[in-house]
């Protein structure tokens, strides 16, 4: 079989290996493929694997033998899935590798909010210390999570790895789901939506994008939180209406927010959140530790290993 990846630079910038492609047939590994680049590249191989590049109509109908699409990662919204079925293409992707880096990530951006790390470490350089005069403490943010509410929006594996560490912070956790929302599991009170919101100090963000949540975070749905919370966002950027988000950053309805994810990436330069007030953003690198990146290539292997032996993948979606 011949493999072709269109954009492995994300997943393996180079400390990682690509040679165990090599069982399964030849292989190419491009960097970084446009949309536009990608049909001619991926030719007549058999097998692609894609971290950005779109696999849609373009590609299918001048790629006749692809049989198998892998995405590098959880997301596959690059993937036509349908039109993927429909031509008996297998279509695979990786869950679950990333769970303790993103939910680290997310805590990390948690940390962030609540006590503003850099601007204490330059008081120093510049010459201040607690207790002496000329000391500002109003000048840098520090507020104490222990006894403060942390909302979960979206309780999945990456959502409950968070709320563990959370707890740990002292923290008291409400969570809600699409199929849970009562109840009491593991210290995590389960609650409505609108319940979250209101009782919630920070709202961290780990649902899917779907159709429900697109645009989700809006003035509306800000205006349902309590005044002066901040919320976290590791899923994904579209979740966020990011001109809303921004209005409630200025007025100080929102104390803060830290994102790792943006609904256009890498950033546009007109995204009001460059400039929003108490806005953290990070570029999306919550999944990009070398020890979750080593476990995706581990999945990817065994489930390509799994279509060659059995014709189908591991983690199979559309199905």
């Amino acid at each position: 079989m011949k493999t072709v990846i269109t954009d492995g630079f994300a997943v393996n910038p180079g400390d990682l290996s690509w040679e165990w492609l090599a069982q399964f047939g030849p292989y190419e590994v491009h960097d970084k493929l446009t949309d536009a680049e990608a049909p001619a590249a991926i030719g007549d191989a058999e097998v692609v694997f894609t971290n950005r590049v779109k696999i849609g109509p373009a590609v299918l109908g001048a790629c006749p033998k692809l049989r198998y699409v892998s995405a590098l990662g959880t997301g596959y919204d690059m993937i036509d899935v349908a039109a993927c079925r429909a031509r008996g293409i297998e279509v695979v992707n990786v869950p679950g590798y990333s769970t303790a880096s993103v939910a680290q990530t997310a805590a990390s951006l948690l940390l962030a909010l609540a006590f503003d790390l850099p601007a204490y470490a330059s008081m120093v350089r510049e010459g201040h210390w607690t207790g002496i005069p000329g000391f500002h403490y109003e000048t840098a943010r520090f507020t104490e999570l222990d006894g403060k509410t942390a909302g979960v929006y979206g309780c999945g594996a990456i959502g409950k790895r968070f709320a563990k560490i959370c707890q740990a912070f002292g923290m008291r956790v409400l969570a809600t789901r699409r199929s849970k929302t009562e109840g009491e599991e593991d210290g995590i009170r389960y609650v409505t939506p609108d319940e979250l919101l209101r009782e919630s100090d920070f709202v961290s963000f780990h649902c899917p994008l779907t159709d429900e949540t697109r645009g989700m975070v809006d003035a509306a749905f800000i205006a349902k939180m309590k005044d002066g919370a901040a919320i976290v966002n590791t899923s994904r950027g579209a979740v966020l209406n990011e001109a809303d988000v921004a209005d409630a950053l200025i007025s100080g309805k929102l104390s803060g927010a830290g994102l790792d994810v943006l609904a256009k990436e890498p950033a546009d330069p007109a995204n009001p959140l460059l400039k929003a007030p108490n806005c953290i953003i990070t570029p999306h690198c919550a999944w990009t530790s070398k020890e979750a990146r080593t476990r995706l290539m581990g999945i990817l292997e065994a489930s390509l290993k799994s279509f060659a032996e059995t014709g189908r993948g591991l983690n199979r979606v559309g199905v």
